[in-house]
C-alpha cells in the first residue's frame, strides 16, 4: 500500500512543469579587449549551441554562424553604434567549440558599452560569460543575459560591490537560499534523512564543506564547469536524497538502487547515440555512484557518517550553482576573499533559518497534535523530491 502511494505522488509531481525554477541551460563565452575606442572581441560557441542554427541538429558552417552573430555583437557609445572594423572571422578553437574574432571602433569615447544578444532570441535563459580587459588595466567578469544585453564600462556595478559593506555580501548569500527553490528542496531532503540532531549535523556539515570549496574555485576562476552540467546534477542530488528516503521506507534498497542506476545508464547510452547534452562518461559515472550509494546506505546500520561524505560530494555540485549568482555581477577582485566569506556566511544563515524553521513548525504542529504520522509525511515528501529532482535532471540533460 505504501509503495502504491509513493508511485502516485511521483507521477503527480512529474506532471508539474517548472521551467522558472531551472538554472542556466545554455551558454557561450567571450573575451573583450577595450583600448581607447578600439574594441576587439573573441566569441566562443560550443558546438551544442551552434547546432541550434542548423536544420535537423546538423552542424552549421562558419558562414551561417558569422551571419547570425554579426548583427548581435558590438559596441555602443554616445555617438551610437560603433562601426565594425573586422567582421566575424573564424579562428582555431578547441575540439567541441567554434571561435570567431570581431573588432569595432568607437569614435566617441564617452560611455562605451558592450552589446551581446547572440542566442538569447533562441534560448531566453542563455547567458554569455564575458571576460573584459580595459586599457587602464582593469579586468572584470560579467554575464550577458536576455535581460542584460548591454554592459557599460564605467564600472558602476563593480564600484557598488567594492564599496559595499560586509553585510551586503552576507545578505546576498541569505537571499540565494531564500530564492533558490531547488536548494531549498535539497535541504528539506536532508531533514527527512535525519532522525536525530546528530544526523542532521553530519549532513549539513558535509554539505557546507563541499559548497564552500567549489564556490571559491568557481568565483576565483580556478575551475568553472559547464553550467548545464551543474544544473542537471543539482536535480540528480535532489532525486537521490528522495530515493534514499524511499529505499529506507520500503526496505528495498536494492530495487531502488538498481532502478536509479538503470535509468542513468540508459541516459548514458542515449547520449552515446547523440541524444541529450550530458557527456556519456558523466552519466555512466553517475549511474555507478548512485547505484552504489543507495545500495550501501540501505545496508549500513548507521548511515550518518556515510552521509557526511556523500553530502560533501553533493555540496561540491551545489557550490557551483551558488557561484552562478555571484558571476552575474562585476566582482571586485580586490575584495574576493571578503566577498566569499560574507556570501558563504549568508548561505549558512539561510540554510540554518530554513532548517530551524521547518523543524520548529513541525514541533509546534506536533505539540498541537495537528501533524500526520511521520512515516506518511516522509513517504509523500520523499516521493515528491524524487520526482522533482528526476524531472529537473532529465529536462536539463536534454535542454
Amino acid at each position: 500500500m505504501r509503495a502504491g502511494w509513493l508511485w502516485l505522488v511521483i507521477m503527480v509531481a512529474l506532471t508539474i512543469d517548472s521551467p522558472a525554477l531551472a538554472h542556466t541551460r545554455s551558454e557561450t563565452h567571450s573575451a573583450w579587449d577595450v583600448s581607447g575606442g578600439d574594441v576587439r572581441l573573441t566569441f566562443t560557441i560550443p558546438d551544442v549551441e551552434a547546432r541550434r542554427l542548423a536544420d535537423r541538429g546538423q552542424d552549421p558552417g562558419d558562414a551561417v554562424l558569422a551571419r547570425y552573430i554579426a548583427p548581435r555583437l558590438g559596441a555602443l557609445s554616445r555617438g551610437g553604434a560603433c562601426p565594425a572594423t573586422q567582421t566575424p572571422r573564424p579562428v582555431a578553437a578547441a575540439p567541441g567549440y567554434r571561435r570567431f574574432e570581431l573588432a569595432f571602433h568607437c569614435a566617441d569615447l564617452r560611455d562605451i558599452r558592450l552589446r551581446d544578444g547572440a542566442f538569447m532570441d533562441l534560448v531566453p535563459t542563455h547567458v554569455n560569460f564575458a571576460q573584459i580587459q580595459t586599457g587602464d588595466g582593469r579586468f572584470v567578469e560579467q554575464l550577458f543575459s536576455h535581460d542584460e544585453q548591454t554592459l557599460a564600462l564605467s564600472g558602476e556595478g563593480e564600484t557598488s560591490l567594492r564599496n559595499a559593506g560586509f553585510l551586503r555580501f552576507v545578505t546576498m548569500g541569505v537571499m540565494h537560499i531564500f530564492t533558490g527553490v531547488d536548494h531549498q528542496l535539497f535541504l528539506v531532503g536532508l531533514i527527512l534523512l535525519s532522525r536525530r540532531l546528530r544526523d542532521l549535523t553530519f549532513v549539513i556539515t558535509g554539505f557546507t564543506l563541499g559548497h564552500s570549496v567549489t564556490l571559491a574555485l568557481a568565483v576565483t576562476g580556478v575551475f568553472r564547469p559547464h553550467a548545464e552540467y551543474i544544473d542537471a546534477l543539482i536535480g540528480l542530488t535532489i532525486a537521490l536524497v528522495g530515493a534514499e528516503v524511499i529505499a529506507s521506507a520500503t526496505h528495498r534498497p536494492g530495487v531502488v538502487a538498481a532502478g536509479a542506476a538503470a535509468l542513468l545508464a540508459l541516459l548514458g547510452l542515449a547520449s552515446l547515440a547523440g541524444a541529450g547534452g550530458l557527456p556519456p562518461l558523466l552519466l555512466i559515472g553517475a549511474a555507478l555512484f548512485s547505484g552504489c550509494y543507495l545500495m550501501i546506505s540501505g545496508h549500513v546500520r548507521d548511515a550518518a557518517r556515510l552521509r557526511l561524505v556523500v553530502t560533501l560530494v553533493f555540496g561540491l555540485i551545489h557550490g557551483f550553482g551558488f557561484a552562478a549568482d555571484l558571476l552575474q555581477m562585476r566582482l571586485p577582485r580586490v575584495r574576493l576573499a571578503e566577498l566569499l566569506v560574507g556570501f558563504n556566511l549568508g548561505v549558512e544563515i539561510g540554510q540554518l533559518a530554513l532548517v530551524l524553521g521547518v523543524v520548529g513548525v513541525v514541533a509546534v504542529l506536533a505539540r498541537a497534535k495537528l501533524v500526520l504520522p511521520r512515516p506518511l509525511v516522509a513517504d509523500f515528501a520523499s516521493a515528491f523530491l524524487a520526482a522533482m529532482g528526476l524531472f529537473w535532471f532529465v529536462s536539463r540533460s536534454f535542454a
